[in-house]
């Protein structure tokens, strides 16, 4: 499976990825939003996690590649999260430090949008965050997602929802 973009291709991860998902999420800047980067452990698990994503829901996150050179500089995808309680289906990504602020994130993500409202029956497509995480509630406002919740939790302290329905996207036409 593979989406692409004006500058992006999105595929499935491989264990081939490892040494460049590991420099992506161990790295403390651009983990900065989470309990702590990931170790060795955690990104085998995070490419394990995914592997079995594709085989049973037919996404989860995929790598962010740079179409001009080829270079990977994130992930972003789908994935079945708990969200206060409910699971639901939503969009994460993962950018390099490196790369950031770039409009990368919300044009996989938006990638990432369309795919899930043309080939699953999924009304309502989710992203959640620290409700720090600037970065990742403006693009999930580019996205065409919309605050719908806001709620106290033990690992966020505060983590914000942002939601878009299938109407809506299709307003955004």
């Amino acid at each position: 499976m593979q989406l692409e973009t004006q500058r992006l291709l999105l595929r499935e991860l491989t264990p081939d990825d490892f040494n460049t998902l590991y420099e992506i999420l161990s790295d403390s800047e651009t983990m900065r939003h989470y309990p702590a980067p990931f170790d060795r452990e955690k990104v085998r698990y995070w490419i394990e996690w995914n592997l079995e994503n594709y085989a049973v829901f037919g996404f989860g996150l995929w790598a962010v590649v740079l179409k001009e050179t080829g270079q990977m500089i994130g992930d972003c995808g789908i994935t079945m999260q708990n969200i206060h309680g409910k699971i639901k289906p939503e969009i994460g990504y993962h950018i390099h430090k490196d790369h950031q602020r770039r409009g990368y994130a919300s044009e996989a993500a938006t990638a990432c949008r369309d795919y899930i409202f043309r080939n699953t029956p999924f009304r309502t497509i989710y992203s959640y965050m620290k409700y720090t995480n600037e970065g990742s509630w403006c693009t999930a406002m580019k996205n065409g997602m919309a605050l719908v919740e806001e709620f106290e939790d033990p690992v966020n302290t505060v983590t914000r929802v942002y939601a878009i329905t299938r109407e809506a996207w299709k307003n955004l036409k």
